[in-house]
């Protein structure tokens, strides 16, 4: 991999689930109910059904585009992509064209640690514009062969960014409608964010996002007896029509993506903006967020793209990793055996570890994209997108700078418990009127407590006993020595389980801690009495033997005085 730098992009699809009722139909939303029992003639496709937009999945993709620094496009249309395959019964899908609702996007990721390392030096400064605006001109995609093929309005010029009028839109919307599809062409160098190191080795990466589009999901399909639910092997294959129809937004990216770590951060941050936004679950394991990548290798410091394969449906943040790390190495070894990358669609096998063909790969014009006749072009006015823009909550990134600021906790742990907007309610709740210490604990329950309580338990945190009262008095406990950090995990699971003040169970377990130094040296002096031999080691050097006569005074004061003060005597004593 020294010779080879990856490239890679990302379609994130994303099931609009807060929904009540389909895009494109008066049906019910739903996961649990029994198969086909959500159904209409027009999620069957019957002839004569007609669709019939749903106003509020456009209010959901709006914000989302608002949300991830797009342009709002004002006029777009639906079109239909046509195969043939039993999971759409219409045999088209309703999706977006060359124009979707939101365009021109980005996303910062901060990447730290040792997944920093991963980002080869060519990959920077100004050599890495350059190849972002060659990459992007270059690309071959489904928004540049429709802008092509399908103009809604206008056709792209001979020159890059140049467009020429059609016959479609008139007056205004055609210059707005040119700057939709110019981007499509290329980019201006001069003008374009570059990822930047810092001095601890972490860096800052703009991913640029080309587009978020609606369109309808297919289906269910359920494979009997095929090996990690696949076709292959499957004895019968069972179609659930009730997921049919339902409302999907598709993100997809810029080829702006060098390395897995940063595909896993990307997903993760986009998940938190849309749990936040509250449009969707984003529930990985249930499929309504997923994704697929794609990805391909050149020569490190080569501005070209190289033939990319597509990793399909990718379910989970360790399977997006693991599955673009492994085709990155598989990728890398044909090459360097003289072999060819063909454009191909693979399966990730997490089982095996290995992605394995599943097809070839499509063109726009295997779909056969026309706009929907069925559907009137889109004309958003300023004042819905107002609206829009006025509803948005106060978003992640921002959330965490506050708690940060306001709060003075780690950067790592605001973050975190920015990303849920229950969980940030909660905390905030907890730690209201503290700062510094005391806050910075209530962090530390929030962060890592609170999680492995709610998993252990199975419970929500809305159905939990826990009171944000409750967190801060623990907090404030454990800020002033009266507990120790063993005991803050045995009085959290307490007053998770009965709804209890942790004062109320400190006291009746009696496990408030000892802090008189008076009270505390003669257990000391005790302790160094009957421990000659680790005393001398202690003087000798071995500084490890230290938490060993910690432990026999803990023993001695039957738990109850304050390890720290412990250390600190001994340390004294045996100076």
């Amino acid at each position: 991999m020294k010779d080879w730098e990856a490239v890679i992009g990302l379609e994130i699809h994303t099931e609009l689930t807060t929904l009540e009722t389909k895009m494109f139909c008066g049906c019910k939303l739903s996961h649990d109910d029994e198969p086909n029992t959500n159904v209409c003639p027009v999620c069957l496709g019957l002839p004569g059904a007609l669709p019939v937009p749903n106003k509020r999945a456009i209010e959901y993709i709006v914000k989302a585009g608002l949300a991830t620094n797009c342009e709002i496009q004002k006029h777009s249309m639906f079109y239909r992509k046509h195969y043939f395959y039993p999971d759409m019964a219409k045999n088209f899908q309703t999706t977006q064209g060359p124009v979707a609702f939101a365009m021109h996007g980005r996303l910062d990721l901060e990447v730290t640690g040792r997944g920093a390392a991963e980002r080869p030096e060519c990959a920077f400064g100004e050599a890495e514009a350059e190849s972002l605006a060659s990459a992007s001109a270059g690309a071959v995609g489904l928004s540049a062969s429709m802008v092509r093929d399908l103009p809604e309005g206008l056709t792209l010029g001979t020159a890059p960014n140049v467009m020429t009028k059609g016959t479609g839109v008139e007056g205004e919307d055609d210059e707005a409608q040119a700057g939709a599809l110019a981007g499509l062409s290329g980019y201006d160098t001069a003008s374009l964010a570059v990822p930047v190191r810092h001095e601890d080795g972490s860096y800052t990466v703009p991913i640029r996002i080309l587009r978020i589009h609606m369109e309808e999901d297919a289906a269910k399909m359920v494979h009997v007896g095929g090996e990690e639910g696949r076709i292959g092997g499957a004895a019968e294959s069972l179609i659930d029509y009730n997921r049919c129809g339902t409302p999907l937004i598709e993100l997809v990216t810029e080829p702006d993506l060098r390395t897995p770590e940063e595909a896993r951060l990307f997903m993760e941050k986009l998940r938190r903006i849309f749990v936040t936004l509250g449009i969707s679950d984003c529930s990985m394991e249930k499929g309504s967020m997923r994704c697929d990548g794609n990805v391909s290798l050149r020569r490190r410091g080569s501005s070209e793209l190289g033939t990319k394969t597509e990793l399909k449906n990718l379910n989970s943040f360790k399977a997006l990793h693991d599955g673009l790390a492994y085709e990155i190495c598989r990728q890398a070894e044909v090459l360097e055996a003289g072999g060819e990358i063909y454009q191909e669609t693979r399966h990730w096998e997490p089982s095996r570890k290995r992605t394995v063909v599943m097809r070839v790969k499509e063109t726009a014009d295997d779909y056969r994209f026309f706009p929907d006749p069925d559907l009137a072009p889109f004309d958003l006015t300023d004042a819905f997108i107002d609206h829009c823009r006025a509803e948005l909550p106060e978003l992640p990134d921002a959330r965490r700078e506050r708690f940060v600021r306001d709060f003075g906790i780690k950067r790592a742990d605001a973050e975190q418990i920015a990303g849920d907007p229950e969980v940030a309610k909660f905390f905030e709740a907890a730690a209201a009127g503290l700062a510094g210490k005391e806050a910075q604990i209530v962090a530390n329950l929030v962060v890592n407590e609170l999680p492995a309580y709610l998993r252990g338990a199975g419970v929500a945190l809305s159905e939990s006993e826990l009171a944000p009262a409750h967190v801060a008095s623990l907090a404030k406990l454990l800020a002033s020595d009266a507990i120790s950090s063993n005991q803050g995990h045995e009085v959290f699971e307490a007053m998770a389980k009965t709804g209890e003040d942790p004062e109320k169970i400190v006291d009746e377990r009696g496990m408030r801690q000892v802090s008189d130094a008076g009270a505390l040296q003669p257990i000391v002096d005790e302790v160094l009495e009957r421990c000659p031999d680790q005393a001398q080691q202690y003087r000798d050097g071995n500084q490890k033997v230290l938490g060993f006569l910690v432990g026999q005074c803990m023993k001695a004061s039957r738990g109850q005085g304050n390890p720290k003060l412990f250390n600190e005597l001994l340390r004294a004593a045996l100076s």
